[in-house]
């Protein structure tokens, strides 16, 4: 398994009056095979029927991603477009992509109020994200067209960088509200082991700087964070859908941002998509591949464009 660069997102830690262009509607999917099995039970849930019942009968699905992987969005977006059907309008989008600062910006960008180069100016995309909008630009087209909520989940990284560094102790009282008060440092083995996997993998020059207890609860205060949004949605909106894009670390073995949820909503009904890439459907589900979340969705990237 690819270890993303965790920690060096950790390092390096006016909008516009004319009226906005119409959104283009939504590309066809590029993910017919739906090569998709249960990782636990190894079950296979091929086909666009069977991904449709799996979306239809949660309350919050997570589809994750690795950020530069165009199919990846392109999955995403076909979940939204089966949880339109099943939820019409109440559905909301969140994005690991903007922290919660930027939430007033994307309200009015999705409400259709401000461009889409007033959106990209206001929250500093190229900046604070700094992957290509082009690859994001259906799903959140398909929130403006369809007059959807979205919500902007993550933390500011300069938080993370600075929790990394001297441990939750070291915030300032403005950086620590942006935080719920308790974090819950996670337990499930395998992903602790990622965690210390992508821990060690940090430059030696930086073994003075990080101490893992640090960086474990920064990991947590993360993952805590987007965790909460997402439950404060569900609690005060009953009926609502919650769809969460974010990486494929946030979701694996439900010990992330799924976890966070569900220990805050009681009864939730989850489901939890990672993302791999394949050249091919495998023909039976891989042991290797085993409880990396609800579900592991097999895509060929090989042929990704972004136009």
């Amino acid at each position: 398994m690819r270890i993303p660069p965790v920690v060096m997102l950790l390092l390096f830690p006016a909008l516009a009056s004319a009226a906005p262009k119409k959104p283009a509607p939504p590309p066809p999917a590029d993910t017919s095979a739906y090569c998709i099995y249960g990782a636990q039970s190894g079950k296979s849930f091929h086909g666009e029927a069977a991904f449709k019942s799996i979306i239809w009968k949660s309350d919050v699905i997570y589809i994750g991603e690795e950020h530069v992987r165009a199919k990846d969005q392109l999955a995403q977006l076909e979940a939204l477009k089966a949880l339109k059907i099943a939820r019409g309008n109440k559905i909301a989008v969140g994005f690991e992509m903007l922290d919660a600062t930027f939430q007033p910006i994307l309200d009015s960008y999705a409400a259709g109020n401000i461009t889409e180069e007033a959106f990209l100016s206001g929250t500093g995309w190229n900046e604070t994200w700094g992957v290509d909008f082009a690859i994001y630009k259906p799903l959140f087209d398909f929130v403006v067209l369809n007059k959807l909520k979205a919500l902007a989940l993550n933390i500011p990284r300069k938080i993370v960088s600075k929790a990394a560094r001297t441990g939750l102790e070291g915030l300032d009282p403005e950086e620590r509200r942006l935080i719920p008060e308790k974090i819950t440092l996670p337990k499930h083995k395998k992903y602790l082991d990622y965690l210390k996997s992508a821990f060690g993998a940090q430059p030696s020059a930086m073994s003075s700087v990080f101490t893992w207890d640090n960086y474990l609860i920064s990991m947590s205060a993360w993952n805590e964070s987007m965790g909460a949004r997402v439950a404060d949605f569900v609690n005060a909106n009953p009926g609502w859908a919650v769809l969460v894009l974010a990486g494929n670390g946030r979701v694996m073995y439900n010990a992330g941002v799924p976890a966070s949820v569900k220990s805050r909503v009681p009864g939730v009904r989850q489901a939890s998509f990672y993302t791999e890439d394949s050249p091919r459907c495998p023909p039976v589900f891989p042991k290797d591949r085993r409880d990396l979340a609800n579900y592991v969705w097999f895509i060929d990237h090989s042929t990704q464009t972004v136009k």
